[in-house]
Order: C-alpha cells, then structure tokens, then sequence
C-alpha cells in the first residue's frame, strides 16, 4: 500500500482525539473501519504508530516523526488546492459537475437547480447500479460526486478514502396496486404482507439483507423475491404478482399507491460522497446544500408524506456530523 494523504489525516486525527473511537467519530467512519486504516498505515510504516490501552492512544516514536512531518504536508496541501481553485476561478473556465447516480431520486432535481444557479456550468450524469462503481470513477477522476443510499445505519464502503455527507433519510415504504387489500390503509404492517411475492431492482449492497432482517424481526421470512429493472418492478406489481419496497418520494403510476410500514422498520438514508483530494472538493459543501434543496423539492407532490415529516423530525433533511463510510452500499430498490 502507498501512503497518501488520507492515511496522514487518520494519523493526525487519532493524535487530535486521543482515541480511535473519537478520531472515527470526527472523522464519520465507524470504528473498525479506522482501525483496519491504522494497521494497514502501520504495515507500510513498518511499526505502530500508537499506544493504546483504556486511557486512549498515544503516539509512539515512530507515530511522533509522522506526525511531524503530516503537519507540514497537510497544511501545504490544502494550500496547493486552494490557490489552485483560485487561479482556475479567475481563468473564468466553467465549472464541471460530473455526477454518478445509483437510482438517486433526486439527481433530475439537482442537476435543474445547478442548471438554474450556474447556466455555464458543465454537468454530466452516469447511471450505475454498483456504488463501488461509481466510487472507482471518483478515485480514478472520471466522477466529481455520487449520489447513493444506504440502509437503516449503514455506510458507504470507506477502503477507497470518499468523503459522505447524509442529504436525508426516509422510511421505505411498499408499492403495491390500489385495488390490494391493504391499500385502504395509511399504513401496513411489514407482517400482514407475509404472503406476499416481492419485487427488487439490482443493487451491490445490503439492503436484501436489511430486509430479510427486518421480515425476520416480524415473525416471517419472504417469499420469493424477483429481480428486474425499475420498470420491469413497476410491471410486476401491476400485474399483482408481487409488491415492491419504494422510496418515499417514488411517484407511482396510475393504478398504484404507496403506503408506509407501521413503525417504519427500514429506513433509507440519501448520501452524497466525494473524494477530498479530488479539484472538484472545495465545491462539495455546495452541492451537498444544493442537494438538500433538490430533496426538499422531491416533497412538494407529497402533501401527506410531507405532513408526516412535520411530525416526525427525525427524518427528512438532515444537517448532522459528516457520515462515515463502513463496508455495504446498495441502490435503492426501486426508484
């Protein structure tokens, strides 16, 4: 493994902090993602970096000369990046926006409002199933940014160093005809839909497994589950061989409704990353913001959706910590 830049700021961060828990908190990663970091910098250092026992970490003599030397290069760093985006901007060329989606319901949404704010702006868009994908163009300078989701308290996975910013988080809902039995309702119970055939579109991460926990804590496990693109789920559920899990702001098609699951046992969290190294990074808080707008736009077709976000604050928009990245990323079942 190469020593980059990233591996110093994990080692600035656990001197910072005192302690690999609180470095990973400040850093958004979960705690064994980091320290999975530190021994793979430690191998390629050759010793540790830290002492660790109850009362935290320390550096060693070795994790000393590191430090030193991070403190000087980091600052520089940055410095490089910033005078750079300086020059660039009065050069006057337009900025790029090269976005990845894996299903994203609001990528339309975000590229409008970037169209609107930066009509010189240069923006492209690529679809992808596979988040790991889409996170191999970042690192290799083909993508600027993604847009994914997770599952209930997952993350992106961190081993390729991205940078993830939590936009919003929604229930799942399910996605069924409006002549099904339980359509009547506001809500259904994950168990009443135990007999149910189920529907899901491709994806890379764990959401099959969220799932299947989820029917598991409900006293079932699922029936078949198909495989198909969106439209293909679409399909299947208005044919009524099967019901889908959707996203909150899904806009069905006539002839389908969406409807929530009682005491909201999934959850899908909307997720913005970016590589920190990268030139589009000094512009990544913006279009995080701009993000947040563009989700915030998705609402306005659902007045009841939007009314249950009034009163229930823990979802929707979210201005929280940077989110850190653990292995398991998916696309959204059906878009």
């Amino acid at each position: 493994m190469n020593l980059e830049l990233r591996h110093l700021r994990v080692v600035c961060a656990i001197a910072e902090t005192g302690s690999v828990t609180k470095a990973a908190s400040t850093l958004g990663l979960a705690q064994p993602a980091l320290t999975a970091q530190l021994q793979r910098i430690e191998r390629t250092l050759g010793g540790p970096l830290f002492e660790r026992d109850r009362r935290g970490a320390r550096p060693t003599a070795l994790g000393e000369l590191v430090l030193a030397r991070a403190r000087v290069l980091l600052p520089a760093m940055k410095g490089l990046q910033d005078e750079a985006a300086r020059l660039a901007g009065a050069a006057e060329a337009p900025r790029r926006y090269r976005f990845g989606g894996v299903n994203s319901p609001i990528l339309g949404r975000l590229v409008h409002r970037l169209s609107a704010e930066q009509p010189q702006a240069q923006i492209t868009t690529y679809a992808s199933w596979s988040v790991d994908e889409l996170a191999q163009l970042v690192v290799g300078g083909r993508l600027d940014f993604v847009l994914t989701g997770v599952c209930g308290d997952s993350n992106p996975s961190a081993d390729l160093g991205l940078s993830w910013r939590e936009v919003a988080v929604d229930p799942v809902m399910v996605l069924l005809p409006e002549t099904h039995a339980l359509a009547g309702r506001d809500e259904i119970r994950l168990v009443d839909l135990r007999h149910e055939q189920w529907v899901a579109a491709p994806g890379d991460g764990c959401f099959g497994d969220c799932f299947a926990a989820a029917c598991a804590r409900a006293g079932f496990t699922p029936r078949k589950v198909y495989e198909a693109d969106v439209r293909a789920c679409v399909d299947l559920v208005d044919a009524g061989e099967a019901v889908a899990l959707c996203q909150a702001t899904f806009r069905p098609p006539g002839g389908l409704v969406t409807r929530r699951l009682a005491g909201t046992p999934l959850r899908w969290r909307l997720m913005f990353g970016w590589h920190p190294d990268s030139p589009a990074a000094p512009a990544a808080e913006l279009v995080v913001e701009t993000a947040r707008s563009a989700y915030t736009d998705s609402l306005a077709p659902h007045p009841a959706y939007l009314a249950w976000l009034v009163r229930n604050p823990a979802f929707g928009v979210r201005r929280s910590a940077p989110a850190g990245p653990v292995a398991g990323a998916g696309g959204v079942r059906t878009a």
